[in-house]
């Protein structure tokens, strides 16, 4: 790849090295400049500028971050569109992230254009969170490299999710005579709380003597009526495997796997089997609701994975818990900062007038279909998590043409009083824990899924990419995604208008996306317009 500063003659084609402000338009990183920009950038006195140009052995950023996360993504994961070199990978369930930790560091080892990052191995996850991102840090990764990666990913993916089976186990306190009901009571208590986080329930109790027999009743019970896991609390720490707790999964015809654990809180946690039921001894820190080591063991066996002395000798490095403080549950809310896929709603504007068209626009068959079908159905495939049909005129057709997608349509009564009415109609039916809504305009058959999820992609308002404009040669067009602190504000607008103007006064929040066809800036409003687009169509 070349880099470096050229006379701005010689930019034209040519990657932007570094965002820069012109006339009140902002070139991002990354824009190919066009003969418009040269002749803008001229005008302005640059007579030499910083640009990158890929070479026959380069491959750009984003086709190389997308080769590479296709292959990194496994079972349970997604990876959303690249934007800016990036690739993002969530999880498409709660569960807990499975990390080949060693074929992440070999392809972060490859060439120091390419980087992947991910949460830290069996990290609990929640739906929607994210996982992974892989980045490809200069403007093009060489081809060797990409390719080098690809080798080590034919192995398998190395992100995956393992989703929480529920498991219907069994809870076994052994009670002293000096054994308080209060600690009864948290056992119970704090083992509920942990089984729910991950799908499961305690579905039989059982509370004996600390002594072995009745223990081991107890046991052979819970392991006959087919309990799996079996939780035992002893009243006195097993010491030993020749201890009660111990002896008694012994006399039930089990046996102990692993004693101890490199986790504190949890050292004296102890593993055992009776028949295919899984036991675990557990230590007095499992009544507290903090993490220990007790969570490093549940969430394995909740999600269907295999806990072995080896993974149990593996858990030291970051073993050390003592001053961590209370930790959320998978189902608790995530704390400040965690990473999620954005909840994202597709509008589609479906109600205008089409006082240009002479008919319905929409209905206006196009490749075999009405036109606003494929608008409809670019969103359904899309990564939208909900589509939204805003009808008016001809409302009953529209239905009709796309009765058979998984769509909400929203009637808008005042239609005929312009496009701020239907974009108001659309907002308000977004739910209430969506992150944010794109706009799409039913009279653009050109944009695909692809074009929607390269903004949802893009959209990070955390990190002031809180409005994402579709754009082709620098030349803004739609859609349009907007964050849901703009609601109000769209809520606000009257007339015929759409929300341009707000886009103009959140210059710094405005997030271009460049796409290689025009097809953000093709929209259908005449005959001319249709006869045009289906004459390129075929060329």
């Amino acid at each position: 790849m070349q880099f470096g500063s050229v006379p701005i003659a010689e930019a034209e084609g040519a990657l932007l090295a570094h965002s820069r402000r012109l006339n009140g338009r902002l070139l991002r990183k990354g824009h190919v400049l066009g003969a418009a920009d040269i002749d803008a950038l001229s005008t302005a006195g640059v007579h030499e500028i910083v640009v990158a140009r890929l070479e026959g052995d380069d491959i750009a950023e984003n086709d190389a971050a997308q080769r590479i996360a296709a292959l990194c993504t496994g079972a349970g994961a997604v990876a959303h569109a690249p934007f800016t070199g990036r690739v993002n990978l969530f999880a498409a369930t709660r569960g807990l992230a499975v990390i080949d930790a060693g074929r992440v560091d070999a392809l972060n080892a490859i060439d120091e254009a390419i980087t992947v990052a991910t949460l830290a191995p069996f990290a609990p996850v929640e739906e929607r969170q994210m996982l992974a991102t892989i980045k490809i840090i200069p403007f093009a990764a060489p081809k060797a490299a990409v390719e080098a990666a690809e080798k080590i990913l034919a192995a398998g993916p190395v992100v995956s999710v393992k989703p929480f089976l529920p498991h219907d186990a069994a809870l076994i306190s052994t009670v002293l005579p000096d054994t308080s009901p209060s600690a009864l009571a948290k056992n119970r208590t704090a083992t509920d709380a942990r089984l729910r986080a991950l799908n499961s329930r305690v579905a039989m109790e059982r509370r004996t003597p600390h002594e072995t027999a009745p223990l081991r009743a107890a046991i052979a019970e819970a392991a006959a009526a087919g309990h799996d896991p079996i939780l035992i609390f002893g009243a006195s720490a097993s010491t030993d495997r020749r201890d009660i707790v111990p002896a008694a999964i012994v006399a039930a015809g089990g046996r102990i796997e692993y004693f101890g654990m490199p986790v504190d809180p949890g050292n004296l946690l102890f593993l055992g089997r009776v028949g295919n039921s899984r036991i675990v001894g557990l230590p007095g820190c499992a009544r507290s609701p903090k993490q220990n080591g007790i969570d490093f063991v549940l969430r394995r066996m909740a999600a269907g994975l295999a806990v072995t002395p080896r993974d149990i000798a593996a858990m030291g490095v970051g073993g050390l818990l003592m001053e961590i403080g209370n930790r959320p549950q998978p189902r608790e809310e995530p704390p400040p900062g965690t990473s999620r896929a954005p909840r994202v709603a597709a509008i589609i504007l479906a109600a205008g007038k089409s006082s240009r068209m002479g008919s319905n626009k929409l209905l206006t068959p196009l490749n075999g279909a009405p036109l606003v079908r494929h608008v409809a159905e670019a969103a359904h495939a899309s990564t939208a998590a909900k589509t939204i049909v805003v009808t008016g005129k001809d409302a009953d057709a529209v239905r009709e043409t796309l009765r058979d997608l998984p769509v909400t349509f929203v009637h808008n009564d005042d239609f005929s009083n312009g496009l701020s009415t239907s974009l108001k109609c659309g907002i308000k039916f977004v739910p209430d824990d969506f992150d944010g809504a794109v706009i799409v305009l039913g009279d653009m058959p050109s944009i695909t899924a692809d074009h929607l999820n390269a903004l949802i992609a893009g959209f990070r308002p955390a990190d002031g990419r809180a409005i994402c404009v579709a754009t082709h040669q620098g030349k803004r067009g739609n859609p349009v995604l907007w964050a849901r602190r703009f609601f109000p504000e769209i809520m606000g607008l009257e007339g015929d208008v759409g929300a341009k103007h707000i886009i103009a006064a959140n210059d710094d929040l405005v997030y271009e996306i460049e796409f290689t066809t025009d097809a953000p800036l093709v929209d259908i409003d005449t005959p001319d317009d249709l006869h045009s687009y289906l004459a390129r169509a075929h060329e």
